[in-house]
């Protein structure tokens, strides 16, 4: 493992660790109160913190959907987050040339859902030295999910976290098999439960994806359960402004109550074996 991933997977605090941030980059100043706030309470919990934030969002339902505020003010912005608050930093990518431009700004790269097959993207994105964390396809089994793995091992870049965000159930639900989560602990040294988007209501007619905010506990408490290394949520101070998903986003005054029962359960399990 990386001095990165072990860093977060294996905290002395024996926590978890928190991928989190507003979906996309909306501004400098969101960008700001949302990461001071978030590392602030992951130092108080002993939560090693990793910040997030799409600098473009590229899969849209409509034509007229917020896509971002430009590519190079963007990761300026995560620039400045990670160097100000000296935590690590992730977002998203979804074309091969992206992958280089966007590792002189992050520490960690995103493959999207829909694209964690795709050979040339995980091929990229390992050429950059970074740790790729690769999302799940919603159509994709647990144990399927280790060959996109080793695309990345098979390029020369052994830092690979994955991250379940639920398999794909009818036209426009979502289901998290938990005894998958486990399968892929089996294979990945650095697994995550994506709480937010697990609990996405895709395929809306309105052409606006919906949520579930109201689950994100459930779903959190079942992934450390589960034994989950990580968790991904997406917060905002007022999802129902937020330029993305702000319908499956969770505001960002609830965090901390989640964060304190999460840390206890952990600590439960840890003592409980």
């Amino acid at each position: 493992m990386t001095h990165l991933i072990k860093k977060l997977a294996q905290s002395p605090s024996g926590n978890f660790f928190l991928i989190a941030g507003p979906c996309v980059v909306e501004s400098k100043d969101l960008c700001y109160e949302v990461a001071e706030r978030v590392n602030n309470l992951c130092i108080n919990y002993n939560i090693p913190y990793v910040f997030k934030a799409s600098y473009r969002k590229a899969n849209r339902s409509r034509l007229d959907s917020f896509t971002g505020i430009g590519d190079a003010e963007a990761l300026s912005v995560l620039s400045s987050v990670k160097n100000h608050f000296k935590i690590p930093v992730t977002t998203d990518i979804h074309k091969d040339e992206e992958a280089a431009a966007a590792a002189e700004h992050v520490d960690i790269l995103q493959i999207p859902a829909f694209l964690c097959r795709q050979t040339s993207l995980l091929e990229a994105a390992a050429a950059t030295g970074k740790v790729v964390n690769i999302k799940k396809g919603q159509f994709l089994s647990h144990g399927a999910m280790k060959h996109a793995m080793n695309k990345v091992i098979e390029s020369g870049n052994e830092h690979v976290m994955l991250t379940e965000r639920g398999n794909s159930f009818g036209y426009s639900d979502l289901v998290v098999d938990f005894v998958g989560l486990n399968e892929m602990t089996s294979f990945c040294n650095a697994v995550v439960l994506d709480c937010t988007h697990s609990l996405q209501k895709p395929n809306q007619n309105s052409g606006v994806t919906g949520g579930k905010p109201e689950y994100i506990e459930t779903m959190a408490k079942c992934g450390i359960a589960a034994g989950a290394d990580g968790l991904f949520i997406e917060t905002h101070p007022n999802p129902s402004v937020a330029l993305s998903d702000g319908a499956n986003m969770l505001q960002l005054d609830q965090l901390e109550p989640l964060l304190e029962k999460l840390v206890k359960l952990r600590s439960a399990l840890r003592s409980n074996p």
